[in-house]
């Protein structure tokens, strides 16, 4: 796609980075990332001076960046990886530089060692050459742009792109920083052979970050900082997940929940959520009915879907049409191959504090639900919270 130039600013009498675009197919690609460079400042993200063409070329000009990247210091000190602690450090301070660009409705889609630098201000992400604005990302064809084994799967396959395309990018950049190689797509193996020290939780989290299917990874930057134990926190300084300290139901505990509620409530299908404390995600923990075996595994980001909605309001809902109602997760419905048209949802609540929520779908009877089913509803889930504490 081009070069990039140590240079010396006559203006400032500092020296920069000079990226030129000598590719004639790809100066909209260039003019595209100068122009989502221009939109971006926070100290994890490089910085730009100026872009402009002339003659010989487009050009970016761009703070120089002084520091070593990721992938040449596994080159230079893996044995075959990083120290666990350093390498969660860094990719810790990754995370901030992405979460801040989806914040601005970017995603990079090339999440990888080499584009992370570490420098005296910590790690600073940069090279956007393939990035673009989430909504137009999603709506273009991306098909094998990126990097083999730090594209997300999906991306590989057929061009998806979504937030969830970063968080397997820094899932599979820590990956490589612990274990000296990038994992492979779908079975990576188990870290802890390759890593011993490597601990169960961040085993977990990693292994959430790369989930081959899209809906089944961590939904969120934030959620895969979360999980590798970061504290993150609202503007408020309030923490974005309640620790719940929710211990795994037995898995026939729960079949039994969904089960029952799909009879009590005359269900074609339904489902139970609860939050996973470590990351703030809603996970499927169980489900009977249409879509049950692809519903189970499927992470919602907080406040996401209507599952997210009530856990958030902590207050039940009766949904005459799913379809037209705006906070409906269409793309995860759709993955299930089961597209409901009315649902009951209700919050399971521990202490005052919602912990996830039973949903009932599609009335056997071809009727809605309606308002007056919320109360049975929230009845039912009293006993449901009592089943999961026993």
């Amino acid at each position: 796609m081009g070069a990039v130039y140590r240079a010396h600013d006559e203006q400032t009498g500092e020296e920069v980075a000079l990226k030129l675009c000598f590719d004639v197919a790809r100066e909209a690609r260039f003019e595209a990332e100068a122009r989502l460079l221009s939109s971006l400042s926070h100290p994890r993200v490089v910085r730009i001076v100026d872009h402009f063409s002339d003659a010989s070329g487009q050009y970016i000009v761009m703070e120089l960046v002084r520091g070593v990247d990721l992938g040449a210091q596994l080159q230079q000190r893996g044995t075959p990886g990083l120290p666990i602690g350093e390498a969660v450090e860094y990719v810790l301070q990754a995370c901030e530089a992405v979460q801040y660009i989806h914040e601005q409705q970017v995603v990079h889609r090339d999440v990888k060692p080499q584009n992370l630098i570490a420098c005296e201000r910590g790690v600073v992400l940069v090279d956007f050459g393939v990035a673009r604005p989430l909504e137009e990302a999603e709506l273009a064809g991306t098909l094998g742009v990126g990097t083999p084994r730090f594209m997300a799967p999906e991306v590989f396959a057929d061009g998806t792109v979504s937030v969830r395309t970063d968080v397997y990018g820094l899932a599979a950049t820590l990956w490589t920083l612990l274990a000296g190689h990038p994992p492979l797509y779908g079975k990576p193996g188990r870290l802890p052979d390759l890593v011993p020290d490597v601990t169960a939780q961040l085993e977990q989290a990693i292994s959430a970050g790369l989930a081959f299917l899209p809906e089944r990874r961590l939904a969120s930057v934030a959620a895969f900082a979360r999980a590798l134990g970061a504290p993150a926190r609202e503007a408020g300084g309030q923490p974005l997940a309640h620790s719940l300290e929710i211990s795994e139901p037995p898995a026939t505990v729960l079949e039994g929940i969904v089960r029952t509620a799909a009879g009590v409530f005359g269900a074609s299908a339904s489902s139970i959520c609860l939050i996973d404390d470590a990351s703030g995600d809603l996970v499927y923990q169980s489900a009977w009915g249409a879509g049950a075996a692809q519903i189970v595994g499927v992470r919602l980001q907080a406040g996401t879907g209507l599952a997210g909605r009530v856990v958030q309001s902590g207050v039940g809902e009766a949904v005459a049409d799913c379809r037209a109602d705006a906070s409906f997760a269409t793309t995860i419905a759709a993955g299930t191959g089961y597209v409901p048209h009315t649902m009951l949802v209700v919050p399971l609540l521990r202490d005052g504090r919602a912990i996830g929520a039973l949903s009932c779908l599609d009335r056997r009877d071809g009727d809605s639900y309606r308002t007056d089913d919320l109360e049975r509803g929230a009845l039912f889930a009293e006993l449901v919270v009592v089943a999961l504490n026993q």
